[in-house]
């Protein structure tokens, strides 16, 4: 294998494999991104067993071939060349040792057979649709703040995507929830989306994801099966496992009968949220929401800090009452709200209250209460 490559366009794949590639292995050749130039162009492919990407990048082939070396120390080699640099990489199939040049600096790095690389990609997918990459970023923006960490509710551990119906009209919904707080967001069905299996997207995958997207503007092309979820866009394809499990039923959990409704400029509460929450102890970051006709009062108090309290207008008309929130999950909702009000909905200071984007119908987050 010898080829010729920009140093940018280097960089900027190897910077969206390297990402997938764990660094800690028990597996020596999972720790190694495969290379393979042909006709296609020069591919770059990293897997963690669980997630693969596979990217192809525009180089001048000198002869075809392929090999595997070690992720993260190429990424580092590329990453301190001087911008401009043109990198030659080649592999002598008889030595095991990947040859980089640049200007006057030289690199050999220790390869592995490119045999024992694993395949992911295999298996049908049987639905294939296509969304604008700024429908699956909101959708994964309004939601994956909210996926649980914790390791014994795996089901948890991702984004709940699924075809349902809201008023009627079919939407592709996503849901995450870690028990503390729920949100949910949805677009317009896309066409080809009806009938598909709902899917538990893994947390590390929406984040490498979330990444890759940030930089495109074409449509997504979402490929399906029981098993695994497929996105192709850009030359980019991202494959992964689905988390086998059952996602709860999250409707359940979204009250419908609260009654008691706020609104309040959604900019004035996060900031004032913010300050009180300043005093709240590091462990529960607990504040005090007390409603009142026309106004909204915030507190905070702890044993070694002192206390707070701030006062902001706010649009209430039901009897008055007291709620404790997590602070730091209030205001991860709170950043979410594009719109400049929002609208909280409660029952009482039990249960759990419904918060939505004034300006933005398509999303509704859930937050339980905490003890104050």
């Amino acid at each position: 294998m010898k080829l010729t490559i920009e140093r940018t366009a280097l960089l900027k794949s190897l910077g969206h494999v390297q990402s997938v590639v764990e660094r800690r292995n028990t597996i020596p050749i999972l720790s190694n991104v495969r290379m393979e130039t042909g006709e296609s162009g020069f591919s770059l492919n990293a897997t963690d067993m669980d997630l693969e990407i596979v990217e192809t990048v525009t180089a001048t082939t000198l002869a075809p071939g392929a090999t595997t070396a070690p992720a993260h120390t190429l990424y580092d080699i590329v990453r301190k060349l001087p911008d401009g640099s043109q990198v030659e990489l080649s592999y002598d199939g008889d030595d095991s040792q990947l040859v980089l040049k640049a200007g006057r600096s030289r690199f050999s790095l220790s390869c592995l057979p490119v045999e024992d690389f694993p395949a992911l990609s295999a298996g049908d997918f049987s639905h294939s649709f296509s969304l604008p990459a700024t429908d699956l970023r909101g959708l994964i923006d309004r939601t994956r703040f909210a996926i649980s960490t914790e390791e014994t509710r795996y089901y948890l551990n991702g984004i709940y995507l699924h075809a349902t119906e809201s008023a009627g009209v079919p939407v592709l919904r996503a849901v995450a929830t870690d028990g503390h707080r729920l949100a949910r967001a949805e677009i317009p069905l896309p066409a080809g989306a009806a009938g598909m299996p709902g899917v538990i997207v893994p947390r590390k995958t929406v984040g490498e994801l979330r990444k890759l997207i940030e930089e495109t503007g074409m449509d997504i092309t979402v490929g399906l099966s029981e098993q695994k979820i497929r996105f192709d866009f850009d030359e980019t394809r991202l494959t992964s496992k689905l988390i086998d499990g059952t996602f709860p039923d999250y409707e359940r959990v979204i009250p419908t009968e609260n009654d008691k409704v706020l609104e309040v400029d959604c900019k004035l509460f996060a900031q004032a949220a913010d300050r009180v929450s300043a005093i709240s102890t590091e462990k529960s970051r607990a504040i005090k929401v007390a409603v009142a006709k026309g106004t909204m009062t915030l507190s905070a108090s702890s044993p070694d800090a002192g206390s707070a309290v701030e006062e902001i207008e706010a649009t209430y008309q039901s009897t008055s009452l007291e709620i404790g929130f997590n602070s730091r999950y209030l205001l991860d909702i709170l950043a979410q709200v594009e719109g400049g009000s929002v609208r909280l909905t409660f029952a009482d200071a039990a249960s759990p209250t419904v918060i939505r984007d004034v300006a933005d119908a398509s999303a509704v987050y859930v937050l339980m209460p905490m003890r104050v």
